[in-house]
């Protein structure tokens, strides 16, 4: 025999209730990211093979550490051939500063001495032609033979002097400047050429810790290339990505706290920059309906109590905030 059903009627108990909409409730937006530290990187100043690499990854150095060294070769050959070019254009600078040597000055009067007597010689030659022709005892054209070779004396011996008194007077003073000038172009490329070859011993600029040596001994990187990457400063920052309904509260001087991922330990953390204008949110950002909003980029100083942390951990902040006054 078949009984009649009973509709079903559930009982939920307060506790119960409670603890289903503590479960439904939507979890607070969490501003995500992760631990860096500042990084200095050191570019290939030429593309040169690495001779020699004296740190390695992890190690701590100091300012002026040696860290690597690119083959200097041609570097040297730069330097040699710009030291050579300013030594002979110095000599050139001094030899117009000095004038013409003794002997120059004295084998020029003999000149202007040789090209007198020749022209009073022409003189002497023209005044009796001319007397022979006016007695008609000559014809006419060796008189203007003799007027010639009289002219062209003349004109030597003002040539004569003429180059006698430039080597008396010496050089322009423009000829001087020009020469001065191009001394002081030589010693500027030897200059350049001698900071090319320092910058081929990379030494560290400040105190840090060696992240990356992309390269090794043998190699020979590219202009430009990252030979090594330091991680400095005293303690690391958090970069998080701020969702917008947040991006009110993340204010420059706001102090959070930091948690790092695998951690309970919790890290005061001051806001030192916030972008004004959103990026797009990386993967592992992306939580719940925050996935479809743009998100703002803050950076996060920490205390000395964050010093040993590494760069590359996920951290998050509980978004307690708490402005300073």
């Amino acid at each position: 025999m078949n009984r009649p059903s009973r509709p079903c009627h559930w009982v939920v108990f307060p506790a119960s209730l409670a603890l289903l909409l503590v479960a439904c409730a939507e979890p607070p937006p969490q501003a995500l990211g992760t631990l860096e530290w500042d990084r200095v990187t050191l570019p290939a100043t030429a593309s040169e093979p690495i001779t020699a690499i004296t740190v390695v990854e992890g190690q701590r150095v100091t300012p002026g550490t040696d860290l690597l060294t690119l083959d200097a070769a041609r570097a040297e050959a730069r330097i040699a051939a710009g030291l050579a070019d300013v030594a002979r254009l110095e000599q050139a600078v001094a030899a117009l500063n000095a004038g013409a040597r003794i002997e120059s000055r004295t084998e020029a009067e003999a000149r202007v001495a040789a090209a007198q007597a020749v022209a009073r010689n022409a003189d002497q030659e023209l005044r009796r032609v001319r007397s022979l022709v006016e007695k008609k005892l000559l014809p006419m054209a060796q008189l203007d033979q003799a007027a010639a070779t009289a002219h062209a004396a003349q004109s030597e011996l003002a040539a004569v002097r003429a180059g006698s008194a430039l080597l008396a007077n010496g050089n322009r003073v423009e000829d001087i400047a020009q020469a001065d000038a191009a001394l002081q172009a030589a010693q500027a490329q030897a200059r350049s050429a001698a900071i090319d070859r320092e910058r081929l011993q990379l030494r560290a600029p400040r105190a840090g810790r060696v992240d990356s040596l992309p390269y090794e001994v043998g190699d020979q990187p590219p202009i430009g290339a990252p030979l090594v990457v330091l991680l400095v400063g005293e303690v690391p920052y958090a970069r998080l990505y701020v969702p917008q309904p947040l991006r009110a509260a993340f204010e420059i001087g706001a102090q959070v706290q930091v948690r790092v991922a695998g951690s309970e330990t919790h890290y005061a953390g001051r806001v030192r920059s916030v972008r004004s204008e959103p990026s797009f949110t990386p993967y592992y950002a992306l939580t719940g309906k925050d996935a479809a909003r743009l998100s703002y980029i803050a950076e996060l100083e920490l205390g000395a109590d964050a010093a040993t942390l590494p760069a590359g951990l996920p951290v998050s902040a509980d978004l307690e905030l708490r402005h300073t006054p």
